[in-house]
């Protein structure tokens, strides 16, 4: 299995401990208004793939698949948006 945190319990692994924290950090950015989701959503963003990485790397190509497809689920219309504009669009942001 993956390398333990030194704050984790016996058994856990640093990755499962990250990937909560980046899902409770999710869940509050959520809450927020729109124009204040941008810079947490961005780093949420930025982070997810060395997370997804990390968490296949320990457990097993298959959950790093699920959850990439729950990454790609959660963050589809960014996804969109990005996708867009590396193909040149300029599509409208939400307000």
């Amino acid at each position: 299995m993956g390398e333990r945190l030194a704050c984790a319990p016996e058994g856990v692994s640093g990755a499962i401990i990250i990937g909560c924290l980046w899902v409770l950090v999710a869940t509050f950015t959520a809450f927020l208004p729109m124009r204040r989701q941008y810079p947490l959503g961005v780093a949420l963003l930025v982070a997810a793939p060395v997370l997804i990485l990390w968490i296949g790397h320990d457990f097993s190509w298959f959950v790093g698949v699920l959850a990439a497809a729950a990454f790609v689920s959660m963050f589809r219309n960014p996804l969109r948006y990005f996708y867009a504009r590396a193909k040149g669009d300029r599509p409208e942001l939400p307000r």
